[in-house]
């Protein structure tokens, strides 16, 4: 009965990601040569929980406005309100693009945004989710 419990648990607690994915993007650190499946398991798991939490503000921020849908406002607002998130996430969202309809408000920006340097030692993924622009896409026969 113990060893029916304890399955159920496993089950309930399996990661949502591919895991090859998050292994795949953990060793993108070249300080990260090997990656226990205890480590793949935490790692996959945080950010699940984080991801959750994260929808869960932005949707609460977009239920005070009234809305049902949840803009990007809604997510930098959540982000905002929760200082540990802000203080790594806030300047990697993308700046609220303002509608041609409706005028800007505020100041208008004549220059683009200028990126930040990145602290020593660290290191953008951004090329990973992105696809080399010398790739020739492959074709596939069908038989």
């Amino acid at each position: 009965m113990a060893e029916e419990a304890e399955e159920q648990n496993t089950e309930t607690t399996r990661p949502e990601f591919p895991v090859g994915r998050v292994k795949k993007i953990m060793k993108l650190d070249e300080d990260i040569n090997k990656v226990t499946s205890e480590a793949l398991f935490v790692v996959s798991r945080s950010t699940e929980l984080f991801l959750r939490f994260l929808a869960e503000k932005s949707a609460e921020a977009a239920i005070e406005k009234k809305r049902k849908t949840i803009k990007l406002g809604d997510m930098r607002v959540a982000v905002k309100m929760h200082r540990p998130t802000s203080d790594f996430l806030l300047d990697s969202l993308p700046l609220p693009i303002q509608s041609l309809d409706r005028p800007a408000t505020g100041k208008a920006r004549s220059r683009p945004a200028v990126e930040k340097p990145l602290p020593v030692g660290t290191r953008r993924i951004d090329r990973f989710f992105h696809k080399p622009e010398n790739e020739v896409p492959v074709e596939i026969e069908d038989d």
